[in-house]
Formats: structure tokens, sequence, C-alpha cells
């Protein structure tokens, strides 16, 4: 490659003598730092995935190499556009890339500061128009680069909430796409097309809009900010167990996702995450390599996104999670994916016996289910059974279900004496509400936004901002009660209180109980099945149906006007 660059320079610019020696190295340093670039990015797919301490090196090394290259092409821009031939898209394809480094640091790492480092790059692509020229260009291939920065670009917006930015993305996306399909006449637009649909349902999942006096829409965050979680008592003593590392498996018949990422999914990793800072303060001279190495507060737990993994790859991921996880930690496993009930009739009641979750079965589903005989007293194998997960209570574990079979996982039994809570949604909702399981489930919404949920559940689907702040002040004060009943109730179980010293378990814990009691005094939830559980079982009276709470829910009710939708005396009416 770099000989052929020289040959190029020959072509253009004369003899070979003719070249200043200086600029000559200029092209021969830069050539080589392009192929060493290139070839370490290419590289890390050949990473594993799963373990936290193999890749690091790895990424160090490429992180440098694109940090020397970019400060490289800006300091030599004149040599290498007279002698090298550089193009705008080049540099585009190199900011491109480092965004793509920062994204995949994020996704190893879960410090969202990254994001914001690749929304950098990427929005500077944007702003300096490095590929407007490559439509002029009679090469379909370039297009197509453009084509996978944008959807890249729209996944780094989508996981920072920055919603205004992707919706001018997807306009403009839009427009590539039937420009590309115009010119090239290609087979994959329907593909791309899928793309924009994709994005399209995404942006449209909430079922609530907070809007401002001007009718814009405001921007919700549902990470975790300072004042987020309901402080603990003084002196109150609870676990020092804190959530290290967390398995976010989606894999649930046709509901919206966008780059492997379902809407569930995309709630549940922002419940796990801290608001992002800005890295900018933090980086030194020689580039990106300081701010990959020091996070400057308490970290976000570790996650892996598992969309539609097969049994052996939730194993393998479930297997290196638990052998990483550090002392004194919680390994969290959060299941959004379609109900497996078990078939035939079984003298037993073991852990195998009750159904499950659905892992993929790589076969072609038909009507929603893998199509497949098999003897009755057989077990579905393409199905994560709560006795599969037996061997991992051996450290403190916290599973959420969010299925139609999430009962299965109710028939726990704690063999190693560790802690171990299920939260399980409700295995069917009410035919009165509207269905919007496409759009993502209200159980995990309950658990991201529990204003929002409450919104959509007492009929309401949009809001003003003013009132929006007011009640998620209320909902503040309510989670603070609910953390004060879990923390003085005398018949709780200790796993629950053993989880409490931890931010992102407490919150998800007071979320639980809030949508458990909200769920239980409204009127078109009358079933036993409409209402989530748990293992080990909460004390009803002292937490999700505490007369306390109830009256804080109907107070909410009333700042919202939406009183009529709930049970006054609910106590009376079971």
């Amino acid at each position: 490659r770099t000989e052929f660059a020289l040959k190029e320079i020959m072509s253009s610019g004369g003899a070979e003598d003719d070249i200043p020696q200086g600029e000559r190295k200029t092209v021969t340093d830069f050539c080589y730092l392009l192929d060493k670039s290139k070839q370490l990015f290419n590289g890390l797919r050949d990473l594993p995935q799963y373990g936290q301490k193999q890749w690091q090196s790895y990424f160090g090394r490429t992180f440098d190499v694109y940090t020397k290259l970019w400060k490289f092409q800006q300091q030599h821009r004149q040599v290498l556009d007279n002698r090298y031939g550089l193009k705008r898209w080049q540099i585009g394809e190199i900011a491109s890339k480092i965004g793509q480094l920062y994204y995949h640091y994020y996704l190893r790492t879960s410090e969202t500061s990254y994001l914001n480092e690749a929304f950098s790059f990427y929005s500077a692509i944007r702003q300096r128009s490095y590929y407007s020229q490559v439509n002029k260009e009679d090469r379909p291939e370039l297009v197509v680069k453009k084509l996978r920065y944008y959807a890249r670009f729209i996944v780094v917006c989508l996981l920072l909430n920055k919603m205004d930015v992707v919706k001018e993305l997807v306009k403009e996306l839009s427009d590539e796409i039937e420009d590309y399909t115009h010119r090239f006449n290609t087979e994959d637009q329907v593909e791309w097309n899928l793309v924009l649909q994709e994005v399209a349902a995404f942006i449209e999942a909430d079922p609530v809009m907070v809007l401002n006096d001007d009718n814009t829409i405001v921007i919700t965050s549902n990470r975790l900010a300072e004042t987020g979680a309901p402080l603990l008592e003084q002196g109150m003593i609870v676990g020092q167990l804190s959530l290290a590392d967390a398995l976010i498996i989606g894999n649930c018949n046709n509901q919206v996702k966008f780059s492997e990422l379902t809407v569930d999914m995309f709630r549940m990793l922002q419940a796990l995450e801290r608001e992002p800072m800005n890295l900018a303060s933090q980086m030194n001279k020689s580039g990106m390599q300081e701010s990959a190495d020091k996070p400057t507060r308490r970290e976000n737990p570790h996650k892996y996104l598992l969309y539609k993994p097969t049994f052996s790859q939730l194993y393998t991921f479930l297997a290196a999670s638990f052998k990483e996880l550090p002392a004194n930690s919680v390994l969290l496993i959060y299941l959004s994916a379609t109900g497996v009930f078990p078939t035939g009739r079984s003298d037993s009641e073991g852990p195998y016996d009750f159904g499950g979750v659905l892992t993929n079965s790589n076969r072609d589903i038909i009507n929603g289910d893998a199509m497949h005989k098999r003897n009755q007293s057989h077990k579905e194998m393409h199905c994560l059974h709560p006795g599969d997960l037996y061997p991992f209570t051996r450290k403190p574990l916290f599973i959420i279900v969010d299925s139609s079979n999430s009962v299965a996982y109710k028939n726990f039994t704690n063999l190693f004496g560790q802690p171990l809570v299920c939260l399980l949604s409700p295995t069917a909702y009410p035919k009165a509400l509207q269905d919007q399981s496409q759009r993502g489930s209200l159980f995990t919404l309950f658990l991201n936004n529990p204003l929002m949920a409450f919104l959509f559940v007492s009929g309401l689907s949009s809001m003003r901002r003013s009132l929006w702040e007011k009640c998620q002040e209320y909902l503040r004060k309510i989670n603070r009660d609910i953390a004060q009943l879990l923390t003085h109730s005398r018949s709780i179980d200790q796993a629950f209180l053993q989880f409490f010293g931890d931010e992102f378990l407490r919150l998800l814990l007071t979320r639980f109980v809030f949508c458990s009691a909200t769920m239980r005094m409204h009127k078109i939830f009358r079933e036993t099945r409409n209402y989530p559980e748990s293992y080990p079982q909460l004390p009803r009276d002292e937490t999700v149906e505490n007369p306390h709470l109830q009256k804080h829910i109907l107070e909410l009710a009333s700042i919202l006007d939406v009183r009529n939708v709930f049970f006054e005396n609910t106590l009376d009416d079971y």
C-alpha cells in the first residue's frame, strides 16, 4: 500500500527525485499508520466478547494508533492532500472508526462518558461534511460506508437520549437511502428501508409525551441521577453488596428493536447506568488513553447485552460473569423473553417442570414458536429453566423476569444460602388495557420510568412539563417512604435488605413495590396474574398493600385527576 501511494505521487508530481525527502517520509508514515490502524481495528472482531480483562491492552494499542493517525493527518494535511491525494471521506472514515472505538469501549465498560466521546466524533463528521463528496463518486461501497455511519450515529444518539438529533439524522438517512437505491439499483434496498422503519418505531415506543408550553416534546432521561435513589436512613443496617455485573437479555417475539437492542433491553440498560459525564476535562495531552483507564467516580455495573441468544451463548456469558464477579458483589440477570410452558403432565414439581423463557433455537420460527415434535416427557431444550440458574446461586443473584411465564421462577430453592431475589412480571395484562407489548413491556417501563407507566395505566398520553416535574417530586417522596417500609418491616426476608445497600438495586426494589401497589389498586387489574410477584414473597400488608402507600398512590392520582381509575378502599375489595 505504501509503495502504491509513492507511485501515485510520482505519477502526479513528476519524477520521484523532485519530491522532497520529508514529504516522501510523511506519506510513508501516514500509510504505515493507516495500515496499522486498520489491522488493529479488524482484530477487535477476534477478541472474545465475554471476560473483562483480555481485551483492554488490545483496545489500548488500537486507541493509541488511531490517536497518532488522527493527529498526524491534522498536522500534515497539506502534504497529504498534495502528495497522497487524501480525500475528505477518508478523514471521515478515520473519525468514524474512532467513534466506533469509543462506542465499543462503552459496551465493554458500561461507562456512559464514552458515549459522549463517540457523539463528539460522529458530530464532527456531520458538521464538517466529511462524507459530502461520496455521492459524486460512482462507488456504491463508499455510499454504504456513509449509510452505516448514519446508523451508528443514530444508536449513540438514542443511548444519549438526543431525540431531536435522532429525528434529523433519520430524515437525512432517508434521503441518502433514496438517492443510493435510485442511483445504484442495489439488492440491499429492503434492508436499509427496514433500518428506517425500526428506528421510527423505536422513537415512538414511549406511550406518554411530556410537552413544553410551546408543545415541543421534553426529552426525559431515566438514568440514575445524583438524587435518584432514596437515601438510607442514618444508622440503618443493610447489606454492603454492590451490583457489579448484569446480563440484559432480550428474546421477545415481535418487540420493536433497533441494532440488536429491544425496547425492554434499552430501558433496562438505562436503569442500570448513571447520568453520563463529559470526558473532555479528563483528556491528557496524549489523547484518549488516559480517559479509557481512569473513571472519576463509582463505576456503572458492567453489562452484557444479549439479543436473542442461544442457550449456549447465554450460559457462556453467564459463566464468564459469575467467574469474574468480585467479592461482596451481585450479579443481575434481566430476562425479557417469550414464555415457554411445560408440555404434558409431570408427577414431580422440580426446577425443570414449570417451563421458563425462550432461548434462540436458530431454527425457523412459525407462529411465534419453534415447531418441532418431541417426546412429551422431555423438557424444552431451547428454554432457560429456573434449574439452569441454580449453579449461579452460589453467589449473590438478583433476577428480573419479564415474561408470560415469569411465575416459573417463583419455584426457586435457595440451595446455598446466598442472597437471592427474583422480581417477576405479571403473566398477563387486562384486556381493557391497550396492548403495548410491541412497544415494550409495562412491567419493565415501571422499573425504568415509573411515572410514565403510571400515566399510561391511568389512560393519559400527554402531560405538561410543569405537572410532570411536580409528579416526579411526589414520586421521589413515595420512593423514600417505600424504602422505609422495606427497611422497617419485621417480617421481610433478609435477602431484600442484603441488596438494599446498592443504589441501583434499591431503586429497582422501590419501583417494583410501587408497580405492584399501583396494579393492585387499579380497577381493571383484577386477576392474580395481573400482579407482579417475587421470590421470596414480600409481606403484603407491610409493603404492596400498605395503607400508607395506598394513600400516597391515591394522592398522586388526585394530582393527575385520575383518582377514579383506582379503588378507594382497596383492602375491603379483596
